[in-house]
């Protein structure tokens, strides 16, 4: 009899842990779930910032970041100035760049230079609309003669300032411009007088 006293209690207890392990609670499946989508997340965002960097270095490989020599302040005039900016542009169907005006500040003359660009099509050969972008020469008057000069451009709809080398000049920032344009136009009504 006390054996099989003994062997009652243990194989219930037995049964117990049986149960306790085949039963998950809510939260631990909850938790366990969570950690699974967690690394499932975490595995897809490290892919998608790799296959990023990897198809940015191919673009950068294609088409560099293109800058040209700048003149330095010796060679500087208002001339060759307009000639350098032409130069790094270099995209088709640009006008040729128009100096605006001389600033005199403090420490420094800035020459802005506009650049109009336009994209005419064989319906339209002279195109309605264009955008213009501003480009600044700073002449520093402390730098020594043989420094080269600064320069910096904005488009008309932006006031983030860019400088030539540390982003690619895109053309398509300027079809931008003028297909918003072109929308705006379109959206009002013109009359015939």
């Amino acid at each position: 009899q006390p054996r099989l006293q003994n062997k009652t209690p243990a194989s219930k207890k037995k049964k117990k842990k049986k149960k306790k392990k085949k039963k998950k609670s809510l939260p631990e499946r909850n938790n366990s779930q969570a950690r699974n989508d967690f690394s499932e997340l975490k595995t897809r965002t490290i892919a998608e910032s790799v296959v990023a960097a990897a198809v940015e270095f191919v673009e950068e490989a294609r088409n560099p970041i293109k800058n040209i020599k700048w003149i330095s302040h010796g060679e500087f005039t208002v001339e060759k100035g307009r000639k350098q900016i032409e130069e790094f542009i270099s995209v088709s169907d640009f006008d040729p760049s128009n100096f605006i005006e001389k600033r005199d500040l403090v420490h420094s003359f800035h020459y802005i230079y506009r650049v109009c660009w336009s994209a005419p099509t064989a319906v339209r050969p002279l195109a309605r609309v264009s955008a213009f972008a501003y480009f600044t020469i700073k002449f520093n008057k402390s730098k020594p003669p043989d420094m080269p000069v600064e320069v910096s451009y904005v488009f008309e709809n932006s006031g983030l300032i860019q400088r030539p080398g540390s982003i690619r000049f895109r053309e398509q920032w300027l079809r931008d411009i003028t297909e918003t344009k072109q929308i705006l136009l379109e959206s009002i009504p013109f009359k015939v007088v």
